[in-house]
């Protein structure tokens, strides 16, 4: 019976923190002071359930690589962390080494994908990059890097443009506003720049072929001289 109830409550943080991985497993969870802030530790253990090689279910497990990654938190004043324990194994059939990877944060990368998803929405509203980075739990560093890096994921050719789109600026450091285009639809961001000069407009779009231009029907936007 005590079983049964331990293991409901671990799958209720999961539910909690909205984490649908299979392998991933809670083991406990507790309070830490760090820097003066109240820190929510929960220990995790991610599981290697087969060879990424090939396929094998015999599998030698060899110890585990403990990764702190910064999470979601509904109250900036008390952090979240999970503190995950990857498993290493070496495959007894085709003898190679392979570690547990997921899909809760990125390589090498310490802030879940569900933080920089929440910081690239937030960077899609009127608010300074210092305001995000704090709300979030991370550096303004980290709030520009989400912004460098997303640009590649919004357009995989040139060869299409939304029949509506909408123009709009958002703060960044300093104060210096950014642009940002959206699909006027679906509101699926199809564009960040970090500049809204009217010469970086230009050139941005002079790189779609006229025909993808021509599928533009309306463009909504404030009066801003830039536009």
């Amino acid at each position: 019976m005590y079983l049964h109830k331990k293991f409901d409550s671990f799958n209720c943080i999961k539910f909690d923190l909205d984490i649908k991985e299979k392998n991933i497993v809670f083991k406990d969870y507790f309070y830490k002071m760090v820097q003066m802030k109240k820190h929510k530790i929960y220990e995790a253990e991610l599981i290697q359930p087969a060879c990424p090689y090939c396929g094998s279910l015999a599998l030698l497990h060899n110890g585990h690589l403990i990764t702190n990654i910064r999470y979601l938190t509904a109250n900036a004043s008390h952090p979240v962390t999970i503190r995950l324990a990857k498993q290493r194994v070496r495959c007894r059939d085709c003898s190679r080494w392979s570690m547990a990877q997921s899909e809760l944060a990125s390589k090498y990368c310490s802030i879940s994908n569900a933080s920089k998803l929440k910081v690239l929405s937030a960077l899609t509203e009127d608010r300074s990059m210092t305001s995000i980075a704090r709300e979030n739990n991370v550096s303004i560093n980290t709030v520009q890097r989400v912004l460098g890096n997303c640009s590649h994921r919004f357009i995989d050719s040139y060869e299409y443009l939304p029949a509506h789109l909408a123009f709009d600026e958002f703060k960044g450091v300093d104060r210096q506003l950014h642009f940002i285009c959206l699909d006027g639809d679906s509101h699926q961001v199809v564009q960040i720049l970090r500049t809204r000069c009217k010469k970086t407009l230009l050139k941005y779009f002079g790189r779609f072929s006229p025909q993808a231009r021509a599928n533009v029907r309306t463009v909504t936007m404030d009066l801003n001289f830039y536009y």
